[in-house]
């Protein structure tokens, strides 16, 4: 149990890389779609330097954090395997899988920008962007509070987190469209 603390410390450092990568991977995204939609040479020129970074960002920091959150949290789990079994961890597993999901939605919009196959707005993916963030709050939520009343308490309340940053989103969706006119 020595190395609990470390282990325990390194798995937070990477959880954190991991999703400083997956908020920026997403704004590369919505940088190379309204790329496309530019004149020649400038759009050639975005597109080749956002493929770049892309890249860099996805293979050198999101990745590798991802793998390495996820071997550290194994090697927690298997230094305290009663962890598994109580309700919060369970919730939290939810999330866990959620992101799984939603960095493997990633890599394949990633494979799609990388080969100028567009299709989704940038408009969307701004929204898309946010579902990061909701699984962030979520899982730090459960993991500081633990109370099984709290934390439903807490998953409602990101649902209507979640609800209010959509209102947000179209009311600065709005505000974007009137500047543009």
């Amino acid at each position: 149990m020595e190395y609990y603390n470390y282990l325990k410390s390194l798995h937070l450092i990477f959880v954190i890389t991991w999703f400083a990568g997956l908020f920026y991977i997403v704004r590369l995204f919505v940088y190379q779609i309204e790329a496309a939609k530019m004149p020649s040479p400038e759009k050639e020129i975005l597109q080749k330097q956002y493929k770049i970074m892309t890249y860099r960002l996805w293979y050198i920091i999101t990745w590798p954090s991802a793998v390495l959150a996820t071997i550290f949290a194994i090697s927690l789990l298997c230094l305290n395997s009663g962890l598994i079994y109580a309700d919060y961890m369970q919730v939290k597993f939810g999330f866990v899988f959620l992101l799984f999901l939603y960095h493997g939605k990633c890599q394949q919009i990633y494979s799609q920008l990388q080969n100028d196959n567009i299709k989704y707005t940038s408009g969307f993916m701004r929204l898309w962007n946010e579902g990061a963030t909701i699984i962030l709050f979520a899982v730090v939520f459960i993991i500081i509070v633990k109370d099984a009343l709290n934390w439903i308490y807490g998953v409602i309340g990101i649902i209507l987190f979640s609800v209010i940053l959509m209102l947000g989103f179209k009311f600065y969706k709005k505000i974007r469209e009137r500047n543009q006119s």
